[in-house]
């Protein structure tokens, strides 16, 4: 595919246009990957959307423990959404090929996405901690006007910041290459490509990543040391077995994400490799997503409940 191009004012030649070589080392399986990348979405939005049906048509679930699970599955969809459906385009057609201003749009939702859903795991960690160490307070603490304002400020608070880095990276000049060696547009792969120094971007990116990433992982550590410390002091061996499972798929699916997206952003520019990024990438961006549902179902003895009784119904 051509390369295209226009001149810019001091005489470097500017991308207007990406190919996102995705996996196209692997042209034996494209069909193999598309079958299986079918599937993978599929699942999401199949698993997603029945625990999110299943919080609103279950009484038993009208706790706001599950008001932020829906959320939290909802965004996982939308979240999946912005990757996968590109993918699978890419593999059916071939076509590789993305504008300058679809790639920022793609980047700019997968920041907002990423970023409420590392607000929206404090958060919910924030209600565990509430209502395992201050079951007293937890009515009142947590009201539904107070799950609302909490849900919303985690979907909505890093916008401003990351329509912001988008709109700074994508001010730069690409003229390295216009090929992208990732399945999506993301912000390594991207800075790769762009002509100069990246130094002052790069550690724009840290302290965004910081900001939106390190400040609420380390305030569910916080919440969860406090958790663990509450639990352990029970009376109960059965009342710390229920503690324990209700938060446990929680801080399982916390190291998950927060595991993978740390090793991809916080590493130096120059010791990104292709091969490594795409394999993080795929494990946080589909992965995990995927498995999120079978993770929180097998952990939490309502939601078991909530899916037999549903079967039972239907």
């Amino acid at each position: 595919m051509k390369l295209e191009e226009v001149e810019a004012e001091d005489n470097v030649s500017t991308v207007v246009r990406f190919v996102l070589l995705g996996f196209s080392e692997l042209p034996n399986l494209q069909g193999f990957l598309s079958g299986l990348f079918s599937i993978i979405y599929m699942v999401v939005l199949i698993g997603n959307s029945l625990i999110v049906i299943i919080t609103r048509i279950d009484p038993a679930l009208h706790k706001p423990m599950y008001f932020f699970l829906a959320n939290f599955f909802i965004l996982e969809i939308c979240y999946v959404s912005v990757t996968l459906p590109r993918i699978l385009f890419s593999l059916w057609t071939q076509d590789r090929s993305i504008s300058l201003l679809s790639c920022a749009t793609q980047l700019c939702f997968f920041l907002i996405l990423g970023t409420a859903e590392s607000f929206l795991l404090a958060v919910m960690s924030y209600d565990r901690f509430v209502a395992i160490c201050n079951p007293l307070h937890y009515p009142l603490v947590m009201s539904p006007k107070k799950c609302h304002q909490l849900a919303a400020g985690a979907w909505l608070g890093g916008m401003p910041v990351q329509v912001g880095q988008t709109w700074q990276i994508f001010s730069l000049h690409f003229c390295h290459s216009n090929k992208i060696n990732h399945f999506f547009c993301d912000i390594p792969p991207i800075l790769k490509l762009a002509c100069g120094d990246t130094s002052v971007h790069e550690v724009s990116v840290y302290v965004v990543v910081i900001l939106v990433g390190a400040v609420p992982f380390m305030l569910i550590l916080v919440s969860y040391s406090k958790i663990i410390g509450t639990i352990l002091r029970l009376p109960t061996a059965q009342g710390r077995a229920k503690a324990f499972s209700t938060c446990s798929s929680h801080l399982l699916v916390v190291v998950l994400f927060f595991g993978s997206a740390s090793i991809t952003y916080f590493r130096p520019t120059s010791s990104h490799s292709a091969g490594t990024d795409k394999l993080l990438s795929l494990f946080y961006t589909i992965v995990t997503p995927m498995f999120n549902p079978v993770i929180y179902t097998l952990r939490n003895q309502d939601v078991v409940a909530a899916l037999r009784r549903l079967w039972l119904k239907t």
